[in-house]
């Protein structure tokens, strides 16, 4: 309770703070829209990944335009190639792996559009990349509660058994594309909505959040990368390079493996 509520100070203290910065991040807004480019999903939204292994896996990836693989090609150099790759080692298993995702969807959009139209019956393990779109649309953290919850509640009622992980939120303080103020206004939001979906999966089962704050530097001491040059991480100023979604992918593989039994 302690935490919801210094969560709704820092969330209206954000506000306060965000409303003379509005009529810049509108006109900044626009001008970014026309210089970004406007990058297609990723291919190829269904494959496997197999090893020399007994047992096989099933994924599920479900979310925006980071699981929709805004930025690469195929499915297979993105996040959930990459998550695969790194659950098939860890976890000694082959994995079938399948993307339901939209680039531009919000958790309400997710809920009502895409949850409908997956197919599969059952499944081992569901990974969730949202935050981004509820961000940018300035959705309050409790309508975005909200929406987490229903998500949380459709997922389990259609797969009872399975865990479901959701993703670190999305480095928009990071992204090379934004303006000073629009990474003030974004950034801080998001992290906002990431620490109530902390509050929210904490205490229910089978519910996993990664809640790690993801930043260029900590990412390029880690794995020896330059970060004089952001624009490795990104493919359009925006959505991930191929680079990151390794990283991403690798880094919830091996999240998801400390809660997974062997």
């Amino acid at each position: 309770m302690q935490k919801r509520i210094k969560n709704k100070v820092k969330y209206f203290l954000s506000i306060i703070a965000s409303v003379p910065l509005l009529p810049f991040i509108y006109f900044q807004g626009k001008n970014i829209r026309k210089k970004v480019p406007k990058l297609p999903e990723a291919k190829e939204p269904k494959g496997s990944t197999n090893g020399p292994f007994n047992k096989t896996l099933n994924i599920l990836s479900i979310g925006e335009s980071t699981i929709a693989g805004v930025g690469v090609y195929y499915h297979k150099n993105g996040f959930t190639g990459s998550l695969s790759n790194t659950l098939s080692i860890n976890l000694k298993s082959n994995i079938n792996w399948r993307v339901y995702a939209r680039s531009g969807y919000t958790v309400a959009q997710v809920c009502k559009k895409i949850i409908p139209k997956i197919e599969e019956t059952t499944t081992d393990i569901i990974v969730v990349g949202m935050g981004g779109n509820d961000a940018f649309t300035l959705n309050s953290p409790k309508k975005w509660a909200n929406s987490i919850e229903n998500l949380i509640t459709l997922l389990q009622n259609k797969f009872p058994d399975t865990p479901i992980f959701f993703t670190n939120m999305p480095p928009i303080k990071e992204f090379p594309a934004f303006t000073k103020p629009i990474k003030f206004v974004i950034g801080n939001l998001v992290e906002l909505l990431g620490e109530r979906l902390q509050v929210i999966t904490k205490d229910k089962k089978n519910v996993f959040y990664y809640n790690e704050v993801i930043t260029l530097e900590k990412w390029s001491k880690k794995y020896s990368l330059s970060n004089n040059n952001s624009e490795i991480y990104f493919s359009d100023g925006v959505h991930p390079s191929e680079l990151t979604y390794k990283v991403l992918g690798e880094e919830m593989g091996n999240f998801i493996t400390k809660k997974i039994p062997s």
